[in-house]
């Protein structure tokens, strides 16, 4: 079984070497001792969630909530290429940080949730911060049980001309809509760069939406014969293209 991962702020590890020791502490000092029951002895890996890890050895355990790990190996993953962005339109009840857990588990890089026409969930006020909370908090936690180095961003909200902006900027960027006239499965894909999707709401794209997002270079394009739902369109299109890509090998 590989090691648990845990979250460390990056100053932490700006000056760690192998052989140098790391104090965790705080809530994840908790979580580490009194939820998982870390001992001396057991292995662990300290994250800044950027792409930095610290590869270790519990040396000793303080209290309810802080241990001392003695660091072997520092690992810094490079940037993935190409990155993959889901713009997640908002489901209803808590089918949002089931597709921000599932994506995240997978290996998506950035999550840009998307208050689309035909979302039955809009995001106003103090339910927005508390909503994009979970949805942050979601994929802290999934990257950390995945075992990944490097967590996806969750952006803040964007309207559809500002996604429709994003898909521009892309190296490649698609609709998954079920009336698209070419599969995703064949699309042609770039080496690098940034691939851009769009996942629609139960309801489904907008005509005036899908126009905005052809506009900006943005084609619809089909899964499969099935239609998957909103929550889990996003982790079956990124599964997909890190297979594509070679990011799965």
């Amino acid at each position: 079984m590989t090691a648990p991962v845990f979250l460390i702020d990056t100053d932490a590890l700006a000056d760690v070497r192998a052989g140098g020791t790391l104090t965790l502490d705080g809530p994840e000092g908790r979580h580490a001792v009194s939820v998982r029951r870390l001992r001396a002895g057991e292995e662990v890996v300290l994250t800044d969630g950027r792409g930095t890890g610290a590869y270790g050895t519990v040396a000793a355990v303080e209290g309810k909530d802080r241990l001392t790990v003695t660091v072997a190996e520092l690992r810094t993953e490079e940037p993935p290429s190409p990155a993959i962005t889901v713009v997640q339109a908002l489901p209803k009840g808590d089918r949002g940080e089931l597709a921000v857990e599932t994506m995240t588990e997978t290996g998506v890089d950035a999550i840009v949730p998307w208050p689309a026409a035909r979302c039955v969930t809009q995001w106003k006020g103090e339910r927005a911060a508390k909503s994009l909370g979970k949805w942050r908090a979601t994929a802290r936690e999934a990257g950390k049980q995945s075992r990944r180095l490097t967590f996806p961003e969750v952006a803040d909200p964007l309207t559809t001309k500002q996604v429709a902006a994003l898909l521009a900027d892309a190296d490649f960027a698609a609709v998954l809509h079920e009336e698209g006239s070419s599969p995703l499965a064949t699309a042609e894909l770039p080496a690098t760069g940034r691939i851009v999707l769009v996942v629609g709401p139960e309801g489904g794209v907008s005509p005036e939406e899908l126009a905005a997002f052809a506009a900006a270079g943005a084609e619809p394009y089909r899964l499969g014969p099935t239609v998957l739902r909103t929550s889990t369109a996003g982790t079956a299109a990124t599964a997909l293209l890190l297979g594509r890509t070679g990011r799965w090998n």
